[in-house]
Parts: C-alpha cells; sequence; structure tokens
C-alpha cells in the first residue's frame, strides 16, 4: 500500500509540472475566503479590517498530497473604495513543488441603488514557483532532462473581478491570474509545459431567512480553466442564532463534504471542512481537512454587528 501511495505522490508531482493546465487550489469553504479569488470582493464595513487565512490539508494519507495556506487582510478605505493583500502558499510533494502568490487587492465600488452595489476589482503581485528534484528517485531508462536542475523562478501576475451585492444575496465572477507565464519551457527540441493558465471563478449564494433564529444559505462556486473539467460546487449552510452555522457540500463527481463554523469571540469565527473523495483516489486517502479563522479588527469602534457582510449573511 506504500508503495502505490508513493506512486500516487509522484504522479501528482508528474501531473503539476507536465500537465497543460496547472489547477489552482481548491477550497471547500469558498464562501470565507473569498478574497483569495476575487479583488472586487467587498464588505462596505467602515472602520473594520478584516483578517482571515484557509488551511487545507488534502487527500490524507497519500504521500506529498496538495496542501494549500492562505491569508488575507482588507478594509474600506471609504465608500467607495476597498483595499487589501492575499497570500496564498501551496504546496505539492512535500517540498518537490511549491507555488506562493503575493498579491495587492484593489476594488472600486459603484452604487446601483438603495440596496446593492457592483464592485470592480484589481489583484497585481508575483508567483514564486520552486521545484526541488534532490530527492527524486528515478527509474533508470529515465532520461528527461527537465528533472536534471532545480528551478527557483518569480513571475508577475495580475488577476480582475466582478462583485455584486444586496442585503441577502451576493455574485461575483472573477480572473485570479491572467497572465500564464511558463514554469518549464521547450528544452533540447522536447515541448515541456507547466504554465499558469487563466481560472475562471463564478461565485453566488443567498440568505433566506426563516426566522430571526434561522437562515438558511444556499451557495455555489464554478471554477473553469482550459484542459481540464470545469469544477462546480453546490452547498447548504443553516445559520443559528447568528452564531453557528453548518452544512453540506457536493463537489461534481469529486466529493461530498460536511462543514461548520462558530464564534469563538464576537470578532472571531472558526470554522471546519471535511472532504470523503468520491474518485477512484478515494481507495488511497481518508480525506480532506479544512480549517479557517475569521478576525474582524474594529479601529475605531464603530462596528454594529455583521449585518452588512455577505462572509455572514
Amino acid at each position: 500500500m506504500k508503495i502505490k501511495k508513493i506512486q500516487v505522490a509522484i504522479t501528482f508531482v508528474l501531473y503539476a509540472l507536465m500537465a497543460k493546465a496547472q489547477q489552482d487550489p481548491q477550497y471547500t469553504q469558498y464562501m470565507y475566503n473569498m478574497s483569495v479569488l476575487n479583488p472586487a470582493y467587498t464588505t462596505n464595513e467602515r472602520g473594520l479590517v478584516n483578517l482571515g487565512s484557509l488551511y487545507r490539508s488534502q487527500w490524507q494519507n497519500v504521500v506529498g498530497a496538495p496542501q494549500t495556506i492562505t491569508f488575507f487582510a482588507h478594509a474600506a478605505l471609504n465608500d467607495k473604495i476597498e483595499t487589501g493583500f492575499s497570500i496564498i502558499s501551496d504546496e505539492i510533494g512535500e517540498g518537490a513543488l511549491k507555488e506562493s502568490n503575493f498579491y495587492t487587492d484593489f476594488a472600486y465600488v459603484l452604487k446601483m441603488d438603495s440596496e446593492s452595489n457592483i464592485s470592480l476589482g484589481l489583484k497585481a503581485g508575483f508567483t514564486s514557483f520552486e521545484a526541488n528534484f534532490d530527492g527524486f528517485v528515478l527509474p533508470e531508462f529515465q532520461d528527461d532532462s527537465a528533472f536534471n536542475e532545480n528551478i527557483n523562478s518569480i513571475f508577475p501576475n495580475v488577476g480582475i473581478g466582478a462583485f455584486y451585492t444586496r442585503p441577502n444575496f451576493y455574485a461575483g465572477i472573477s480572473a485570479p491570474n491572467l497572465l500564464t507565464s511558463k514554469h518549464l519551457d521547450n528544452q533540447d527540441g522536447i515541448k515541456r509545459i507547466g504554465s499558469e493558465e487563466i481560472h475562471l471563478f463564478f461565485t453566488s449564494g443567498y440568505v433566506y431567512e426563516v426566522n430571526p433564529d434561522l437562515k438558511l444559505k444556499p451557495s455555489i462556486m464554478s471554477k473553469i480553466v482550459q484542459g481540464s473539467p470545469i469544477s462546480f460546487d453546490a452547498s447548504f449552510n443553516v445559520l443559528f442564532n447568528d452564531q453557528f452555522e453548518g452544512g453540506l457540500s457536493y463537489r461534481w463527481e469529486d466529493s461530498i463534504a460536511a462543514m461548520f463554523n462558530f464564534y469563538v469571540l464576537p470578532s472571531i469565527r472558526l470554522g471546519y471542512a471535511y472532504d470523503y473523495t468520491l474518485s477512484n483516489l478515494g481507495d488511497f486517502s481518508s480525506g480532506t481537512h479544512e480549517i479557517f479563522a475569521l478576525f474582524d479588527l474594529d479601529l475605531f469602534g464603530l462596528k454594529k454587528g455583521y449585518d452588512k457582510s455577505p462572509r455572514f449573511y
């Protein structure tokens, strides 16, 4: 069984290096990681700095399976401008491949009417890509120059997005990485490609208030990237007493997940999700774990509640 797990790990690395479309990380609790996906995401909460971090350990017990950490911080400067930054660190193969993204985010808010806004956003930053093959033991017949040298490169990147909000509804579309930088290029006349591909994300969510203590929160996310199947997530959460939330999620032909989150303090929320793999990788994996923490820093003592942010409603 361990040999099979190692074979799966090597497959991850080879796929990440040679695949035409390098997939960005998956997130089950995408609704609480929105700043990373869409630079146009806004909360319209003056005087607050919104901080958040998410950790995802994918396909437990598989050697070299992906691990992802994200961090974001953003704040409304005034009624029309929100800004911040986001960081994504994605590792495959226990250090064999590591990609880190560092972005500054800017969003401009346009007032549609008394209850709705649409914001336009821009990401700008750079991607650090590292490949370390020192620990690789390849078959004797393997003669691929792509594995002869380690890689440590930095590439510029930009992204765009749009985000629409009403009191109980949001919808967004974004492309966080518009520049298709090549990680590996043609060598010795052989075409080897490990490049960024443009990822298009669509997210939407709605809140139905059954009564003041019970709210239903369906949401969806779709990810489209050239050369890979469309990824589609459908989630359904229930919020109790504006304090505790639990629900289920389904990723098309890939996994099902259970999740919950709650307030530890009025300004701190913690969440956890467990994904059960439905694909063939389920034979090697005991599932995926994902945790997040959100923290709102009230700079001027203006905070009245969470009724403005689509992260909560």
